[in-house]
C-alpha cells in the first residue's frame, strides 16, 4: 500500500473518530440528563453522569451557567473547530490542492479571530462574576456554623448558640460495601454525628483546619471550600428542602482521606431547636429573650438612678444653702464688732 493510501486511510480513520467521539459525547450527555430524574436529592447516584441535584438556589445559578451558557459555547466552538480542521484536510492537501497558496496572511480573519472570543469571553465573564457576587455577598446569617477539619473527622461548632465540640465520624458500618448495604446507608458517607441546620435558613459556613488543608464540599449544595489552619474560611448555603446531604474532605489530607465524609441534615426549625437544646445550647429565641430582659432591667436601673438622683437634688441643695448662710453669719459679726 502506498503513502497515499496509507494517508487516506488515516485521514478517514481521524474522521470516524472524531464522528464517534462527538457521538458518545452527545450520548453520555443525554444519558446524564436521563439519569439526573433517577437521583436522589442530596446523594450520589450510581452509574449515573452529571451534577447531583440542585438543593439550594446557588446550586441551580451554577448548574444553570454550565449546562445552559458554558457547555453549549464549548460544544459550538468545538464543532466550529473540527468543520474547520476536516475542511482544511480534505480540501488543502496535496492531492487536492499541488500548488500551495502564496499569501502569508487575511487582514479580516485574522481580525475576526481575535474580536469574536474576546466577545464570547467577556460574555461568560458577565455571567461568571455575577455567579462569583451571589457566592460571596453573603445574606444576614440565621445560623453560624464552625466546621472544623481533623485527621480525619469533622468538628462542627455553633459559636452564637454555644454549642461546640460536635465531633463527627464515618460510621464503622459504612466503611465495608457488605455492611453498609445491609445497614442501608451509604458506602463511606454515614456518619455518628451529622452536621444539623434548619431549612430555608441562611448558614453560614466558617471553616478551618487542625492539622492539616481539609476541604468542606457538599455537591447539592454547589459549594467547596477549604480548611486550612490558621484561616478562616466562609461560604454560605439555603437549603430548600428538608433531607440528608452528603459531601466528602476534596483536599488529600493523608492515608485516611477517603474516610473523612460529610453529612448534614436538614430538618425543621423546630427540630433544630430541640437538638441545639439537647446539646447544651441556647435558641436564638431564648437568647432575644435573655437580651430583651437584660435590656430591660438595664433600663429600669437607669430609671431607678434617675429618680434617685432627682430626690436626693432638693436635699444636696438645702445643705449647700444652711452651709453657704453659716459661713456668711460670723463674717458679719465680725464687722459689726469692729465697727
Amino acid at each position: 500500500m502506498g503513502i497515499k493510501g496509507l494517508f487516506g486511510r488515516g485521514l478517514f480513520k481521524a474522521g470516524s473518530g472524531a464522528i464517534a467521539t462527538l457521538a458518545l459525547s452527545a450520548a453520555m450527555t443525554a444519558r446524564a440528563f436521563a439519569d439526573d430524574v433517577k437521583q436522589t436529592l442530596g446523594q450520589p447516584t450510581d452509574k449515573a453522569m452529571g451534577w447531583q441535584l440542585a438543593g439550594s438556589d446557588l446550586k441551580e445559578k451554577t448548574e444553570w451557567f454550565y449546562n445552559d451558557l458554558l457547555f453549549p459555547v464549548i460544544t459550538v466552538i468545538c464543532l466550529f473547530v473540527l468543520a474547520l480542521l476536516v475542511w482544511i484536510v480534505i480540501r488543502y492537501n496535496k492531492k487536492s490542492n499541488p500548488v500551495p497558496a502564496k499569501f502569508s496572511h487575511n487582514t479580516l480573519i485574522e481580525i475576526v479571530w481575535t474580536v469574536v472570543p474576546v466577545l464570547i469571553l467577556v460574555v461568560i465573564a458577565i455571567f461568571s462574576l455575577g455567579l462569583l457576587r451571589d457566592y460571596n455577598n453573603m445574606p444576614k446569617p440565621d445560623v453560624v456554623v464552625k466546621a472544623t477539619g481533623n485527621q480525619w473527622f469533622w468538628t462542627y461548632d455553633f459559636p452564637e448558640l454555644g454549642v461546640t465540640d460536635v465531633e463527627s465520624r464515618l460510621r464503622e458500618d459504612a466503611k465495608d460495601v457488605k455492611t453498609a448495604e445491609k445497614a442501608g446507608v451509604p458506602y463511606l458517607l454515614e456518619v455518628d454525628n451529622p452536621l444539623i441546620v434548619p431549612v430555608n435558613k441562611v448558614v453560614h459556613v466558617q471553616t478551618t483546619g487542625a492539622d492539616v488543608i481539609h476541604s468542606f464540599t457538599i455537591p447539592a449544595f454547589g459549594f467547596k471550600i477549604d480548611a486550612i489552619p490558621g484561616r478562616l474560611n466562609n461560604t454560605w448555603f439555603k437549603a430548600k428542602k428538608i433531607g440528608t446531604y452528603y459531601g466528602q474532605c476534596s483536599e488529600l489530607c493523608g492515608k485516611d482521606h477517603a474516610y473523612m465524609p460529610i453529612e448534614i441534615k436538614v430538618v425543621s426549625e423546630a427540630d433544630f431547636d430541640a437538638y441545639i437544646i439537647a446539646q447544651g445550647g441556647k435558641t436564638r429565641a431564648m437568647l432575644a429573650s435573655e437580651a430583651a430582659a437584660s435590656a430591660a432591667a438595664a433600663e429600669q436601673a437607669a430609671a431607678a438612678a434617675a429618680q434617685s438622683a432627682e430626690a436626693s437634688a432638693p436635699a444636696a441643695e438645702a445643705s449647700s444653702s444652711a452651709a453657704t448662710s453659716a459661713s456668711a453669719t460670723p463674717a458679719g459679726n465680725g464687722a459689726a464688732a469692729a465697727h
